[in-house]
């Protein structure tokens, strides 16, 4: 397992304070905010440590204030409802007293039901696609710092765009990405642990493909960006160390 993939399970791994009520730490990295997809991650880690016997449906979750990452992260679980089929519940995640996101989610008994799928895009196999250590080999000399480091940083979740993007360009584009994800190393056989892996991982990307229509990008200075709300359906079961197309 790599040292990325160990700090981030650590960090999805909560401490229980008392029923309901769970801490999460954050890893410091330098960061000036928490990732926002570590707070959905760790929400829905406290929520399903309150659920016995079903896996995530679905959540969905509103970012209110960024998170302090030199401070623990509160999460307070409300139990709504116990369903025979479905269980629902609330999470708030507090730091220097205030919310800074809330959560709901939903969680299903696994059970038979219709069954549909849309095509799959066509694209590229992420083997057929260079990694992000080979995209760095390709930079040239003159990217500035701040994107090559982000190249350089060992991390938990490999990304294989389908595109690769010319960060320095003001070139605008469709805001469509196709980019094959998976963690790093080898995740434990634990179906919720591979939900939270995944909803951690469902941040990343969102805000750079916004910004293919208007030919900016994470990168430039003069942009303050910030995730305000999110939302994850789980269909199936997957494993998040596997391949996953994320369109």
């Amino acid at each position: 397992m790599t040292s990325a993939v160990a700090t981030m399970l650590e960090t999805l791994d909560l401490e229980q304070l008392e029923i309901n009520l769970f801490r999460g730490i954050s890893p410091q990295v330098g960061w000036q905010r928490v990732f926002g997809g570590q707070v959905i991650g760790q929400a829905l880690v406290a929520a399903g440590r309150t659920v016995d016997g079903r896996s995530a449906h679905s959540l969905h979750g509103y970012f209110m204030r960024p998170g302090d990452p030199s401070a623990p992260i509160i999460y307070e679980v409300e139990r709504d409802r116990d369903g025979r089929s479905f269980t629902t519940r609330r999470v708030v995640a507090i730091q220097h007293g205030k919310p800074i996101f809330s959560m709901s989610a939903s969680f299903h008994v696994a059970e038979p039901g219709l069954e549909h799928q849309i095509a799959m895009p066509q694209v590229a196999e992420p083997e057929d696609l260079p990694s992000e250590r080979e995209i760095l080999g390709n930079l040239p000399d003159t990217i500035p710092a701040h994107i090559r480091s982000y190249f350089e940083r060992e991390r938990p979740i490999e990304l294989r765009p389908v595109m690769i993007r010319d960060y320095l360009t003001r070139t605008r584009y469709d805001p469509v990405q196709h980019v094959w994800i998976r963690a790093t190393a080898a995740i434990p056989d634990d179906t919720a642990v591979h939900q939270c892996v995944l909803a951690y991982a469902s941040d990343i990307t969102l805000l750079d493909t916004s910004l293919l229509a208007h030919g900016r990008s994470v990168f430039d200075r003069d942009l303050q960006l910030a995730s305000l709300d999110h939302a994850l359906w789980f269909h199936r079961p997957f494993r998040a160390d596997d391949w996953l197309l994320y369109s």
